[in-house]
Parts: C-alpha cells; structure tokens; sequence
C-alpha cells in the first residue's frame, strides 16, 4: 500500500530540506512511523521551491505551489502528482486544509481520503454548512483521543459514513538514557525531581500548578521543581508567586527557553513530570517525558488519558485543582514507579513501532472502505 502524506502549511521560507525537518520535527516523525509499519509513504509539502529528497526510506516532494493562485489550480496539480505516483490512501494533515483536499477529490474520487487533527478548531457556525461539504470527502478523520472528535460530531461535520479512529498524533525519539549521568550533565536534583516543560501560559496553568507543588512541598520537603518554557506571558506572575510563597521560594527553578537537543537530557533527569493543561489535542512533553522514563502526573484530558492508557501509568488529575494535583504528587511518589515501567508503556503504546501499526490499520481500513478493496 502507498500512503501519501499531505501538508498544505507551507514550509518555512529560505530554508533548506534539512533545516525545515528541525524545526518541524513532526514532518520527519509522523510519516517514519507510518513507514515502520511497511506501509509505503511519501509526502507532498507545499514550499516555496520544488525539491525532492529520501529521509529514511521516506520520499519527500517540497512542491511550489505559487503560480497558483486558488484551491481548484493547486489540486490539478496535485491530483496529477498523486495520480503519477499512484497513492491508494491520501493522509491530509489538518482539518483546516478541507477545502484544498475536497478540491483533490474532485479530479481522485476513487482515492481515500484520511484527515488528521492537529489541534484544529471548528470552522464558526456560519460556515459551518460550507465546511460540511468539504468534509463529505473525508473517508476517515484521526485524533488522539475519541472525545476530540465530538465537537465536530455534535456539530454535524462528518458524515455517517466517517470513520473516526483514535491515533497519537505523533511519537518522540528520546531514549531512556541514565539518570545519573543526565543530572550531573544538567544540574538537575530533587526527592522528587520534578519537571515542567510547557509555555507559561493561561492554557498551561502554572499558577495551579505552583500551589499543587507548595501544597506537595509541606510532605515532601525535597521536592525541587524545573521548569523549561518558550512564550511566558505569565511570567510575571509566576514569578510573584513563588517570592511571596515560602514553600516555593528556593524549590522552583525557571530555565527559561531550552534548545530543544537539551530537552532529552532534562526529561532523563526528573523522577516526575508535571503538567497542567487544560487541553491538548496530543501532548509532545509528555510523549517525551515518558520516552525518557519520567512519571506523568498530568491532567485528566482526553489526550492525557489515551497517552497514559488510562492513567495505567503516572497519574492523572483535575486541571484547575491544587489540592488534586499534590494528592497526585504524593500518590506518585509513594508508587515509585521505575522508568523502565513507563518506558516499557511507551515502547507497548506509543512507540514507531506501536502507532505505526495502528496507522497501517487505519489506511487499510479507509481503503477497503472507499473502494470496497480495489484499486
């Protein structure tokens, strides 16, 4: 089977291939994984010049679409690109892109066509009748969790016919590594080590999360806090809050914007990982977190919840909850549950070869559910 994968964001201007797969690491990673499973990928990335390259047995087309000018003149060019190179499964990141693939459909009604959500928003009610008509060329929509597709069930934007599946939107790279070399490597201590790695943000919730820590800190008086972050409009007032608390004061330490080659070595050190998120539609840190063995004590979000299987693994609580989250803490730390268990969660669930079989199923799925099995 040929997949091919889709990207309608266009890449950033003035760099190279290389350059373009660090900063969109996802572009690498999501159709690898699909690829470890044997399926065929290749992937069409819409770029400010056309340039072919092979990562890892994956073939990528950085295609320029600037002449034209309109969804219907981009999709002729791509039905014939994907006609040339005859994908039987057409995997379109992001429902924001619905238009441009509906346009595809047009000229491939034979070719599936799979969506997958990127933390996408429903269209505002008024367009919604419009979405809905590009959405009927949808054979299957992915989300990392079931309960994120029901806003756009409710809403009436997928027809009966839809298959919807729950796949991670993504898998990590990072190893298990030594925690004893990695805090000597970063400085990193703590009975628990514990480590944030988030914007600080309203969406994050730092501040609920510092008074879960304060309250964790009057039993587990160790206890030291880490906390890596890129945008921080709350920073001010995280800042305030730990200087008026004398539980936090000393015990939290802000590294501010880590390159992203440290995170790892951040993520081998902590004993837990902490976050509290009010929604996500994957949750990269905690995919990384548990990579690299850290606990998750996260909150009970739909995501969070698919990720750790339920909370099988760490603990989950409920955002906006202080008193919840330093139960949460405490339970986590009297568990002691070793990184070798939450990588063994990880390599079962989460892992290349883990979602990559979950994807093959899925395109084998919208196949056989398009075209009754033929080509």
């Amino acid at each position: 089977m040929h997949v091919a994968q889709i990207n309608f964001h266009p890449a950033p201007k003035g760099l190279a291939p290389d350059e373009v797969f660090q900063q969109w690491p996802s572009l690498l990673d999501i159709p690898e994984t699909a690829a470890s499973s044997g399926v065929q990928v290749s992937v069409i990335q819409v770029a400010e010049q056309s340039e072919q390259v092979t990562r890892n047995g994956v073939d990528f087309r950085f295609v320029d679409v600037s002449e034209t000018k309109t969804a219907a003149t981009r999709a002729r060019d791509f039905a014939a690109l994907l006609d040339d190179i005859r994908a039987d499964v057409l995997h379109v990141h992001s429902l924001a892109c619905a238009e441009d693939a509906f346009a595809i459909s047009r000229h491939l009604p034979r070719l599936p066509i799979l969506f997958q959500d990127h933390a996408d928003r429903l269209p505002r009610w008024w367009r919604r009748p419009q979405w809905r008509y590009w959405y009927a060329c949808a054979t299957g929509v992915v989300f990392t969790a079931a309960e994120l597709a029901q806003p756009f069930t409710r809403s009436g934007l997928f027809g009966p016919q839809t298959q919807l599946f729950s796949i991670p939107e993504s898998t990590c790279r990072f190893t298990l590594g030594d925690r004893v070399r990695a805090r000597a490597a970063t400085g990193l201590h703590g009975d628990p080590c514990v480590l944030w790695v988030g914007h600080l943000s309203a969406g994050k919730d730092p501040l609920t999360v510092l008074e879960g820590i304060a309250r964790a800190a009057t039993q587990l008086p160790k206890l030291q806090l880490w906390c890596a972050f890129g945008s921080a409009p709350l920073l001010a007032e995280v800042q305030q809050c730990i200087a008026r608390d004398p539980r936090l004061t000393g015990r939290v330490h802000l590294l501010g914007k880590v390159p992203h080659t440290r995170i790892e070595r951040l993520m081998q050190s902590a004993d837990l990982f902490v976050s509290g998120s009010r929604a996500e539609s994957c949750g990269y840190a905690l995919l990384e977190a548990m990579a690299c063995g850290a606990v998750p004590v996260v909150t009970d979000i739909p995501s969070f919840r698919t990720l750790t299987g339920g909370g099988r693994i760490g603990e989950l609580w409920r955002h906006g909850d202080a008193a919840g989250l330093a139960d949460a803490l405490l339970r986590a730390v009297a568990k002691r549950t070793s990184p070798a268990e939450v990588r063994a969660h990880f390599d079962a669930s989460l892992s290349f070869a883990a979602v990559g079989k979950q994807w093959a199923t899925a395109y084998a799925k919208v196949r056989d559910n398009h075209t009754g099995g033929a080509r």
